[in-house]
């Protein structure tokens, strides 16, 4: 840079020669210097300030854009880390109509090993198998010292255990944290709740996900972090579900049964306040599933939803109620059902060879005459009688909301003939499950409107299309109390006092593995609605291979078998759904006050 000179000689001269001082030469240049270093520090500063001023707005920019873009989207829960993953460790509660806990999380931790950091071994190995008896010594020793770097030795363990292992002291056993899945009322809905188990896992975390029932089938909402602080809430009440469960389990050792379900519905939600499938397991020690033999022997089969059989008399009220419905009978219509009846070269008969002549339409259900259905299915025609049973749900598979009702499509036969519709018409010739028996005497209960099971909570009545007139489904209604309460009714000992049970018996032989009928065993249901006049509630009881054998001769029908049970599941869980007893509302006599003047 070049400087001005404070004194030039050119002008110091010039000004001697006019007799001018010159010092004002040197003071006015010193002036234009120090103004010229001010104007250009002034520059300078200011050129600081402007960029400092555009890094401080572009921060704020970032800042608020962020914040925006946080108040725009959804809530997040953190996630777990782990090496080349990203583990979702949240899962949310699953609880009753009540709030009562059936699912939830619990604190616990992995054990695992890095043999390279461990100081002894063999000694470590000995007393890990003393902390765990189901661990192999021999097996551990042998991992310890081979060439691996790393292993899982106990994939969930309690604080006790825990605590133990730290007594250790060695280094080279390591715990992960680990959120397991506790089912606090042991097997109480244990094939509802299904289980859960591990996914993937890490060091630092492990994700839970469902492998059966209500767990897998709702797993996407369980495992989405936003859900974490919203639990699953299920139509079940934990109360009538432990009710429902002792008095099915003990009516079943009684009955000397392989296997039974109940089923309890609201009828105007579809709601399943309870359902039991027994023999039962505990999800939170969820045994692993058969590979051979019955699938039905498992602990695991659902009952419910995967015993697909013929349900026998239960689907007589269906013929009776279409039959009114298309008006080409009413509950007085006499029937002959007298035999011989052949239909497609098939002999039609009735139990126990019996002969009841000509009777009414009601007199058929509450006596169970396979002719007097059969008659009337024909009267239907198997088209309309197809229409009408897929309308109330029995041709499709359950929509109920656990995996396993997945499964659970009817059986129907390969060509529908007029025959097919006539064992149909008494439950033979189609195989369905409990619960949509349950979902079809629904309709019959709420007055003629077809209801979809459901394992959540309902706000209120949840109608489907209407599949029969409201003064059919309560003449059907009045004969399956005629069932329970009639001189020849096969389910006499379903009656409860103040609880007006109606209902409808069936015995179905048990279908063999590889075809045809076992002689001596039977599924025996008894579908139930109560109370008769104005039902809320249905209740479907089934059981497999019952035996009754208190008079010393073995019974194998519903009304010695299904029906008891299902008469003292409704004394005890009518209280818990808040009924109290009643006086059954009749027929007000037709009197005539006359003045005595």
């Amino acid at each position: 840079m070049i400087r001005t000179p404070l004194r030039p000689l050119a002008r110091i001269l010039e000004a001697r020669a006019n007799g001018e001082n010159p010092d004002a030469i040197e003071h006015q240049n010193r002036r234009i210097r120090h103004e010229q270093m001010r104007d250009r520090d002034r520059n300078r500063a200011e050129g600081r300030l402007l960029v400092l001023g555009v890094f401080f707005f572009c921060a704020f920019a970032v800042v608020g854009a962020r914040m925006g873009l946080l108040a725009v989207s959804d809530p997040v829960e953190p996630r777990a880390h782990a090496p080349g993953s990203v583990i979702a460790n949240t899962r949310a509660d699953i609880v009753d109509r009540n709030g009562n806990i059936l699912a939830t999380n619990l604190d616990t931790h992995a054990l695992y090993a890095q043999p390279p950091h461990m100081v002894d071994r063999e000694g470590a190995a000995r007393k890990l198998a003393k902390i765990f008896p189901d661990l192999n010594e021999e097996r551990l020793i042998k991992d310890f010292t081979g060439k691996r770097k790393f292993l899982w030795v106990k994939k969930k363990i309690s604080p006790e255990q825990m605590q133990a292992v730290h007594d250790i002291g060695d280094p080279g056993l390591l715990f992960a944290p680990r959120d397991m899945r506790l089912y606090p009322n042991g097997k109480l809905a244990a094939h509802i709740m299904g289980g859960a188990s591990f996914g993937r896992e890490g060091v630092r975390a492990a994700e839970v996900i469902g492998v059966a029932g209500a767990e897998k089938y709702f797993d996407d909402y369980l495992r989405d972090p936003a859900n974490a602080g919203k639990p699953l809430e299920l139509s079940l009440d934990l109360s009538v579900q432990a009710a429902s469960e002792r008095v099915l389990d003990g009516g079943m050792k009684l009955m000397n049964a392989k296997g039974a379900t109940s089923i309890l519905m609201d009828a105007h939600t579809g709601e399943v306040i309870s359902v039991v499938s027994l023999p039962s397991f505990d999800p939170n020690n969820r045994p692993r599933p058969a590979v051979e033999g019955d699938a039905s022997d498992s602990p695991l089969f659902n009952r419910s939803v995967q015993g697909v059989y013929e349900l026998g008399s239960t689907f007589k009220i269906f013929a009776a109620a279409q039959a009114m419905e298309l008006g080409l009978v009413n509950a007085s219509t006499m029937i002959n059902t007298a035999g011989p009846m052949k239909v497609g070269g098939h002999r039609i008969g009735e139990f126990h060879n019996k002969n009841y002549g000509t009777i009414s339409v009601s007199q058929i259900i509450e006596k169970s005459s396979n002719r007097g259905t059969g008659r009337l299915a024909l009267m239907i025609g198997k088209e309309r009688q197809q229409e009408f049973l897929r309308s109330l749900g029995l041709f499709d598979k359950s929509s109920f909301e656990i995996i396993e009702a997945s499964g659970s499509t009817p059986l129907l036969p390969s060509r529908y003939t007029d025959l097919s519709a006539v064992t149909i018409s008494y439950g033979h010739g189609i195989s369905t499950t409990a619960m949509h028996l349950a979902a079809g005497y629904a309709a019959i209960a709420n007055g003629g409107r077809a209801v979809k099971p459901t394992l959540l909570k309902q706000n209120g009545p949840v109608m489907g299309d209407r599949v029969m007139r409201a003064d059919v489904a309560a003449a059907s209604r009045e004969m399956l109390r005629s069932v329970v309460v009639g001189e020849d009714g096969t389910a006499s000992f379903g009656e409860v006092p103040g609880y007006f049970v109606a209902g409808k018996t069936g015995t179905a032989d048990k279908p063999k593995p590889r075809g045809g009928y076992y002689k001596d065993k039977t599924i025996t249901t008894f579908a139930s609605m109560f109370p008769a006049h104005d039902p809320r509630y249905v209740l479907v009881v089934t059981l497999d291979e019952p035996v009754e054998t208190s008079s010393g001769k073995p019974r194998r029908t519903a009304g010695w078998t299904a029906v008891p049970i299902a008469a003292e599941m409704i004394r005890r869980v009518a209280p818990l759904l808040g009924m109290r007893p009643a006086i059954e509302p009749a027929e007000v006599a037709g009197i005539t006050l006359t003045s005595s003047n």
